[in-house]
């Protein structure tokens, strides 16, 4: 399978576009694809690695021939087709050693400084060692690392039951960043005792009793051992590879077989399974949530809390669980719909030495539908005028490109989704306007940003897209007529990426509506998802399932040598950026609204021109499109009201003073470990927050709370979207017969 998508911020899986190509140069590609994979496959084979150096006192984590495989076919298609043109060199391999010791272990508080003085080795190497297949020195790196983290573990356990002097006036130094590496294990042992006491003092002001502390901070301590000891080669790889493909670029991303599964099914928004989502408690798996439709929440035999001790497929045996990584189990739970799964169940409340329950479920396809489209209406009143607003909230641009492609008429996507909320909203809710809220919605398939576009534009171009070869392409909504051509906004953030950006790029070139909130991320480039077994001879696949078999140093790998079981994983590979219709990149720059509300997330971190290794801004020529109105008159008459508002909102003056007291914090690095002061600070900090929290109650008629007291879900109040509604209000009295020309037999009036 080889599809093509805009991938975005990593740590939010954001975007997945669909990339369009003519037959023939798809199908090039694709066999020059093949060749490359094909021919590195063979050498792989083939080659003599180094012997892997071993980490005394401490269980090894070892690569598999299958990740020494990928390893150089990551390479050979970042060379050969990854937007930048860059070549695997040095200088790259400088900066993978530096992410990688940075991803193990940030905050120095790890390895010691003869530990990276001995890394140095692999710093000019990485790129020629990647080339042949060599994953031995990472591995080393890891396994060290493994062994300082056991030390210290076992320190810290040690320390637990020490006698702390809680009014002592010392701080912790929790953040080492900046520090120089440690120079010996008892200058880290001391900011690990400090840890221990740091962690000791907030279970105090938890307000339980100190020697129920101890015993919290003990199973704390063997629980995190318990974990780490089961972190296996795909763990440490992924790791790896992630260090690798953000020095390129920050939406390259090669997935291990395990994550791109809970890639393709967010992006499909299903998945295959009881309906159930589960957590590791006390290396016990719990259930947290029933999904509503599902086995579990029809079958009314499970419950939030419940334990599930051991799996058993149909009529096999139980395996017991209990221990297990949380990722494995699941992968017992889950499979193909129409199979059955049976559980040993341990039911909410019972203690764990109780008999347990055995349940039996029939497997089904789950839709999340708390992670899809959703409606609600709202009232605004504009100068003694009513106005109902209809609000869509889109989490992604998702769709179930599996169901599609075999033929499923009814799969899942946004544009359907969306369809019948504007439907529902027009015919039976009879809004007067509609919003889109992106706030928060990283991304998604191309195609259904298109699609989605063209309910609210009549046929046009929606984006351009320019490969690595330099040729531009025009993707246009060929579909004719409108779903809404009433009044219409936008909603966006800083974390709206990626589709997102094309959607209210579009809207706001053709002037079809107005765009509100802050500037967006500026994610503006396009991914090709490619799984790569799809692209090794299954001759290969027999070859390397054979390396598998007789490699007794390969961790979790399959022992056996059924090439079905060897799967090679997903690398998305930047191959494109796109534009908007009228020529303006959003890479780095993003979207900026036409009414401009104060960002709820700091700038200066979060955003592609916060990313080295991004591509820069530009621009193309406009594409031939026409704009159904210009709404630069009635923009200014907007802002200025809008502008008027926030200047006397308590909401937007407390995130003015949020966003500045976040940058001092982030400038701090310690705390302290005197109790009571630590004590007084919070409690201000509670304090401080409460008389806000009642300040803004009582604007809005609420009574105010006590401490300790939780806010309702119905108290909860998005002053962020009462702005937008508000503008909405403004909009539609100062456009007055405005007309927009949407291709419609009649035009619509504002």
């Amino acid at each position: 399978m080889l599809s093509l998508f805009c991938f975005s911020l990593k740590w939010y899986h954001i975007g997945y576009i669909e990339l369009k190509m003519d037959f023939k140069s798809f199908k090039e590609m694709l066999k020059r694809i093949f060749f490359v994979i094909f021919t590195a496959a063979v050498l792989a084979c083939h080659a003599d690695p180094k012997p892997q150096p071993i980490v005394e006192g401490v269980t090894n984590v070892m690569p598999d021939e299958q990740q020494k495989l990928v390893i150089k076919e990551v390479v050979n298609l970042i060379e050969s087709y990854n937007y930048k043109k860059i070549q695997i060199n040095d200088s790259i391999s400088s900066l993978i050693l530096d992410k990688y010791i940075k991803s193990l272990d940030q905050g120095k508080n790890y390895f010691l400084a003869s530990d990276i003085k001995e890394f140095e080795k692999y710093r000019t190497t990485l790129d020629d060692d990647f080339k042949n297949g060599d994953l031995s020195g990472p591995f080393y790196i890891y396994n060290v690392y493994a062994k300082r983290l056991n030390e210290y573990f076992k320190y810290s356990l040690a320390q637990i039951k020490s006698k702390f002097d809680f009014n002592q006036n010392d701080t912790y130094v929790y953040d080492r960043e900046k520090l120089p590496w440690a120079a010996s294990s008892t200058a880290l042992n001391e900011t690990w005792k400090k840890r221990v006491k740091y962690e000791l003092i907030n279970l105090n002001l938890a307000g339980t009793a100190q020697d129920k502390n101890v015993e919290t901070l003990t199973k704390r301590y063997q629980n995190l051992q318990s974990q780490t000891s089961k972190t296996n080669n795909q763990d440490v790889f992924q790791i790896l590879m992630d260090a690798f493909t953000e020095s390129v670029d920050p939406h390259t991303n090669y997935f291990v077989p395990t994550r791109a599964t809970e890639f393709n099914e967010e992006m499909s928004r299903s998945f295959e399974g009881i309906g159930a989502r589960l957590q590791l408690e006390n290396e016990v798996v719990k259930i947290s949530e029933i999904i509503p439709g599902g086995p579990a929440f029809k079958g009314k035999q499970l419950s939030a809390g419940d334990r599930i001790i051991a799996v058993a497929q149909a009529d096999g045996e139980f395996v017991d669980v209990v221990g297990w990584r949380l990722d494995v189990t699941v992968t017992k739970i889950k499979g193909p719909k129409g199979t059955k799964v049976r559980l040993k169940v341990i039911p909410v409340g019972k203690e764990m030495s109780s008999k347990p329950v055995i349940i039996e479920l029939v497997r089904e396809k789950i839709i999340l539908e708390d992670q899809s489209a959703k409606k609600k209406v709202k009232t605004v009143t504009t100068n003694g005028k009513d106005y109902k607003i209809g609000i869509i909230s889109l989490p992604a641009f998702y769709a179930d490109f599996k169901a599609a492609n075999s033929g499923d008429k009814n799969y899942k996507s946004t544009t359907r989704d969306v369809r019948k909320l504007v439907d529902s909203l027009k015919n039976i809710d009879k809004v007067d306007a509609i919003v889109m809220d992106l706030r928060g919605n990283g991304g998604g398939s191309l195609v259904e940003a298109i699609s989605l576009t063209g309910l609210f534009i009549d046929k046009g171009p929606v984006v351009q897209v320019k490969d690595l070869r330099g040729k531009i392409e025009v993707d246009e909504d060929q579909t004719s007529g409108v779903a809404w051509d009433g009044p219409f906004g936008v909603m966006i953030d800083r974390l709206s990426a990626s589709a997102s950006e094309i959607f209210a790029g579009a809207i706001q070139d053709y002037g079809r509506g107005i765009v509100m909130g802050s500037q967006s991320y500026g994610k503006g480039t396009v991914q090709s998802s490619i799984d790569l077994n799809k692209l090794v001879n299954p001759g290969m696949l027999q070859k390397i399932a054979g390396l598998v078999t007789r490699d007794k140093t390969i961790g979790t790998s399959p022992s056996t040598a059924n090439p079905a079981d060897i799967n090679l994983g997903q690398i998305n590979l930047t191959m494109a950026k796109f534009y908007r219709v009228a020529g303006s990149s959003t890479q780095h720059k993003g979207v900026t609204p036409d009414i401009v509300f104060p960002s709820l997330y700091p700038m200066d971190k979060i955003g592609e021109d916060t990313e080295p290794s991004a591509l820069p801004w530009d621009v193309i020529p406009s594409s031939n499109f026409k704009a159904v109105a210009n709404l630069t008159a009635i923009k200014a008459g907007l802002i200025k009201n809008s502008e008027q508002r926030i200047a006397n909102s308590l909401d937007f003056k407390y995130v003015k003073q949020d966003i500045a007291e976040l940058k001092k914090r982030d400038a701090e690095v310690s705390v302290t470990l005197n109790e009571n002061k630590l004590k007084a600070e919070r409690d201000a900090q509670e304090a401080k927050s409460l008389t806000r929290q009642n300040e803004l109650r009582a604007l809005r008629g609420l009574p105010a709370i006590k401490k300790g007291e939780k806010v309702t879900k119905q108290d909860a109040f998005d002053f962020i979207e009462d702005e937008s509604l508000k503008v909405m209000g403004d909009f539609m009295q100062q456009s007055g017969n405005y007309v927009m020309n949407l291709g419609v037999a009649t035009a619509p009036k504002l």
